[in-house]
């Protein structure tokens, strides 16, 4: 991950991750103070989706036969985003949802 953010802060990018990742992850407490100093890093943006985009979840769910909403939703936002590169340590589900995006693993 520190590679990745070197790189993000080199090229100027953004990390952009839907706020159902966030809701998945999150725990609360003392555990999350790496993920909360994460997501106050300037370049770092959590991306609510909008209702529209939360039916192309559902529809991409659907053409694919999955029903993981927040790997679905990775994929609408990367998309949506045209974000060329995905950063996950589900591979293989993502895969299924979409086998054009660049994973890279954490």
């Amino acid at each position: 991950m520190r590679e990745l953010i070197a790189e993000v802060r080199r090229t100027e990018s953004v990390l952009v991750t839907p706020a159902a990742v966030l809701a998945q992850a999150w725990r609360g407490g003392p555990r999350h103070a790496l993920l909360s100093r994460f997501l106050a890093l300037p370049f770092v943006d959590v991306d609510l989706l909008t209702r529209k985009l939360w039916q192309a979840v559902g529809e991409l769910c659907g053409r694919t036969g999955t029903s993981d909403v927040v790997d679905a939703a990775v994929v609408i936002c990367a998309r949506t985003r045209g974000a060329r590169v995905v950063v996950t340590s589900d591979a293989s589900d993502l895969r299924k949802l979409d086998d054009e995006l660049v994973l890279r693993t954490p």
